[in-house]
């Protein structure tokens, strides 16, 4: 086996481990999303998030991370749509953001 053999499998196994690392961090993403949602009294609308944007960043221990931001569409009402994000560093949510404050007729509701 010559160098670029090797330098193939390690590309190859690292796009395993991104691949498999992704599935687990979207999942959590989803459940988190549809948690959140439910909480609120909300609809996560096609039960699913859409990848944004992947990039690194560091946790609250300096190690390095791959953050993801997921975007998802809910409803409050089932005739409209609105969207929100979720912020992922690893599979550790960060941040859910529903934009609550955009939707003044829900204060009036409750």
């Amino acid at each position: 086996m010559d160098l670029l053999d090797l330098l193939g499998l390690l590309l190859l196994a690292a796009s395993g481990w991104l691949w498999y690392d992704s599935l687990k961090a979207r999942e959590m993403a989803v459940s988190s999303t549809r948690a959140a949602c439910s909480s609120e009294n909300l609809l996560l609308l096609d039960d699913t998030v859409a990848i944004q944007r992947i990039s690194l960043g560091r946790d609250g221990e300096g190690v390095l991370r791959i953050r993801r931001i997921y975007a998802f569409e809910y409803s409050d009402t089932g005739n409209d749509r609105h969207a929100g994000s979720i912020v992922m560093l690893a599979s550790r949510v960060l941040v859910i953001n529903l934009n609550l404050r955009d939707m003044p007729e829900r204060t009036l509701l409750h």
